[in-house]
């Protein structure tokens, strides 16, 4: 019996190729003859397009085509294409019976016989509609991503290859970096950072980090294509393959410039208020601290004063007691200085003139500063007088050019000079707006490193040696500035000297001279002895006064207390009234509205060393300063017994 051939199919073959091809449903396979009519027809063609075999066998294929693919040839393309090359592959949309569409993946090839007669076409059609969708889907969305990255405009997002080329470019990054796409990609990154930074390695040393760790992240200075530059946050991740190679980096970069600024603007604004919430603490506490030490420099200076009245003919005993006064009135300047540190001595604000100050005490201010310091002054003319106390704006003048001679012990020049500043709603200085005039002091000695200039005007705080200075110079011109209404300005750097600017507020007009003051003469003897009431809390300060009052002759009637003295002027004749201020649940203003109230006539003193009343209180009622001398009390009390009785 012969062998059968290799080309030849036995019967048993074509029924399990029948077999194999009607358990497929994944797919549609079926035969076409040589005009394209339906021949076969298995379940998977029956599941994908929606036909009985009945239904189908016989007609054309080209009803699974749209009407527009049939109406441009595409099915007979399909098959001419299948007969000239053997087989025909594409994908596209096909129809089932009920009129849906699918996406279909499909194959024809063309079958022939032993001869090469055509006889038909095998097809086999698969649905592939749900991976069309998602590819449909990724595509708007890759689009959609496109558009989006493109149309950002606050962040600049590109694309750099492994070595750091420009691939792409958005909006975003051209208004940022300046740049157009033609112009930047191809070109390396390195391009936008500073000239010291690319000396430097970073941009190398960015993508570096980015491979090894994924990402680099960093804010600094970056450079615009005209050369600007500007303060950016850069992210730069690193993009891998699927066998986790580097293909590339995502560059995202913001440019935060002016949240920088904001954040700086913050900061100096917070350091300034803590700086002032400090130095008013310290303000506080010194001024609390200085009310109670005049109060004690009074009992003792009033003490020594009376002691000193009654002490034998001892040159020895005088010279001690000469001694422990000057002490005292070393301690109550000390407390002055402390005083205006805190905002709370008494001034008497007035028009200054002042070239015409500076120039009476150019004198004094030579003799202080020795052969080897060259002093000028220099003023433009038609300079608008400051508002100030002129006795205190001496005293500071003073301080400050003190302080700059022991800033020069090689000698050297200090210059003080004075212009007219006009501020702003919003002036760097914090001043209100408004017409100021600026008096500096200027030395060429060692200056002060930031630590110092930030401590300089803390009271007590002092860089000289032990011995050699208080630490209450600047503190008292910050005071007077402050109380004046104005600012102190310090500028210093280490082998560059200082500047002590002084902003004081212009004056309208300067103060009308005052007539000279005269020493007591005999004829200022008492015409009679006066009841005087003493009010104070402090007992050692209230028995200092009554001892004073009592030995120019008059009779004092002590209390320590607002109340008792109500009480006490009920019960006595009194001619006078000198009371404390800072009192417990009555002030001494308290005190005077009561009196004013019951004894509208009677003269009232208050004698306080602590300018802790309100603004605008008390201005018509005559002050005494603590601590204060016997002659002063007696002057006083002259001044105001004339006024009330001229006879």
């Amino acid at each position: 019996m012969a062998k059968p051939s290799n080309s030849s199919t036995s019967p048993s073959d074509d029924g399990r190729y029948r077999l194999l091809v009607d358990a497929i449903t994944d797919y549609a396979i079926y035969m076409l003859d040589p005009t394209g009519r339906v021949t076969s027809w298995n379940p998977g063609a029956r599941r994908f397009k929606g036909y009985e075999a009945a239904e189908i066998i016989g007609q054309s294929f080209t009803r699974f085509y749209s009407q527009a693919d049939q109406e441009a040839g595409v099915p007979q393309r399909a098959l001419a294409t299948a007969a000239a090359t053997g087989r025909f592959e594409s994908e596209g949309w096909r129809v089932r019976k009920d009129g849906g569409r699918f996406w279909a993946h499909v194959v024809i090839d063309a079958i022939r016989d032993p001869t090469g007669q055509l006889i038909g076409f095998a097809k086999i059609t698969c649905d592939l509609t749900e991976r069309k969708i998602a590819q449909e889907s990724l595509k708007r969305s890759e689009e959609q991503f496109r558009l989006l990255v493109q149309g950002v405009t606050d962040y600049a997002i590109y694309m750099l290859d492994r070595g750091g080329l420009v691939s792409s470019w958005n909006a975003g990054a051209q208004r940022i970096k300046g740049y157009l796409p033609d112009e930047i990609i191809g070109e390396h990154f390195s391009a936008f950072y500073t000239e010291h930074d690319r000396a430097a390695g970073e941009p190398q040393a960015a993508l570096a980090t980015a491979a090894a760790e994924g990402r680099f992240e960093k804010e600094g200075w970056r450079v615009r294509k005209d050369g600007a530059r500007f303060w950016a946050h850069v992210v730069i991740d690193a993009i891998r393959d699927e066998e986790g190679a580097v293909i590339g980096y995502a560059k995202i970069t913001r440019d935060i410039t002016e949240r920088r600024d904001a954040q700086r603007a913050l900061d100096q604004a917070r350091q300034a208020l803590l700086q002032s919430q400090k130095l008013d603490a310290i303000g506080q506490l010194t001024g609390g601290v200085a009310h109670d030490f005049n109060n004690l420099l009074m009992a003792v200076m009033g003490s020594l004063e009376l002691l000193k009245k009654r002490l034998p003919e001892d040159p020895k005993a005088l010279a001690l007691l000469e001694n422990a006064v000057h002490g005292a009135q070393r301690g109550a300047a000390l407390t002055q200085r402390m005083l205006a540190f805190a905002r709370k001595q008494d001034l008497k604000l007035e028009g200054v003139d002042l070239p015409a100050l500076v120039g009476g005490m150019t004198g004094l201010l030579e003799r202080s500063l020795g052969p080897d310091i060259e002093l000028t002054s220099r003023f433009p003319p038609g300079l608008p007088p400051v508002l100030t106390d002129a006795n205190q704006l001496e005293t500071v003048l003073l301080n400050l050019v003190v302080n700059a001679r022991d800033a020069m012990p090689e000698g050297g020049r200090i210059t003080i000079k004075a212009a007219e500043q006009t501020l702003g709603p919003a002036s760097e200085v914090g001043l209100p707006a408004g017409a100021y005039v600026r008096l500096a002091v200027t030395d060429t000695g060692t200056g002060m490193d930031e630590d110092t200039l930030a401590r300089a005007a803390e009271p007590f705080y002092t860089t000289k040696g032990v011995g050699k200075g208080t630490g209450l110079g600047l503190p008292m011109v910050y005071g007077l500035a402050e109380q004046s209404g104005g600012r102190l300005v310090l500028n210093s750097r280490p082998g560059h000297g200082t500047q002590v600017e002084l902003w004081l507020r212009r004056a309208d007009a300067l103060a009308p001279p005052g007539a000279p003051e005269t020493p007591p003469s005999a004829e200022d003897a008492w015409s009679r002895s006066l009841v005087v009431l003493a009010v104070d809390d402090d007992g050692l300060v209230l028995m200092n006064t009554v001892a004073m009052l009592e030995d120019l002759g008059h009779r004092a009637i002590p209390v320590c207390s607002g109340f008792e003295a109500l009480q006490a002027l009920g019960e006595h004749p009194v001619d006078l009234v000198i009371t404390d201020h800072a009192m417990p649940q009555m002030t001494g203003l308290q005190l005077l509205e009561e009196i004013r109230a019951r004894h509208p006539d009677l003269p009232i003193v208050l004698a306080t060393g602590y300018a802790e009343l309100p603004p605008g209180a008390g201005e018509d009622v005559p002050r005494l300063a603590k601590p204060y001398s016997q002659a002063q009390l007696a002057r006083l009390l002259r001044g105001l017994t004339r006024a009330r009785d001229p006879a």
